[in-house]
């Protein structure tokens, strides 16, 4: 008994100073105007910037044909993309594109939107392969400076969605 007490009491300590923390709310933005993501006419955007936007998307997917990827330079892209553009991840996911798709053919730009918020560009490209069932998308955000920001391939939508 003597040595259960000892045993007992910091169980006790311990338990009672385990309180639970109340947690603290941090209210919202009081201004709750979400800036909305604009669609913008195809023709109002420079043919520099759509031309660009097509090349480089169309470097990435070309990479699934012809297996070399000459990577993205500085003036082209965020370091970021930069970083996470490599040959390995692209053959990874073109393994997948092939088989399921068949080889990829061109693009079709459909698109084109601005987030005010990050002055960030979206072209929306359909993906052409040459399988009918593909119905893919590549999307290609170019900031304000652009360069390259993020490249994302999905399944096409009709509506943007999924930013």
């Amino acid at each position: 008994m003597k040595k259960l007490s000892p045993l007992l009491i910091l169980l006790f300590l311990f338990l009672s100073s385990c309180k639970s923390k109340t947690a603290v709310s941090i209210p919202d933005d009081p201004s709750p105007e979400k800036v909305e993501i604009i669609k913008l006419p195809v023709s109002e955007v420079s043919e520099a910037k759509k031309t660009k936007a097509y090349e480089l998307g169309k470097r990435v997917l070309m990479t699934c044909n012809t297996s070399k990827f000459k990577p993205f330079n500085e003036s082209e892209a965020t370091p970021s993309v930069i970083k996470n553009t490599t040959l390995e991840r692209l053959t990874k996911t073109c393994t997948k594109f092939r088989q399921f798709y068949g080889t990829f053919k061109d693009l079709n730009l459909i698109e084109v939107y601005k987030d005010p918020a990050t002055a960030t560009t979206i072209f929306r490209f359909k993906a052409l392969y040459t399988k009918k069932i593909a119905n893919k998308e590549l999307r290609v955000f170019m900031n304000e400076e652009e360069k390259v920001s993020a490249i994302k391939s999905m399944d096409w939508m009709d509506s943007l969605s999924k930013m």
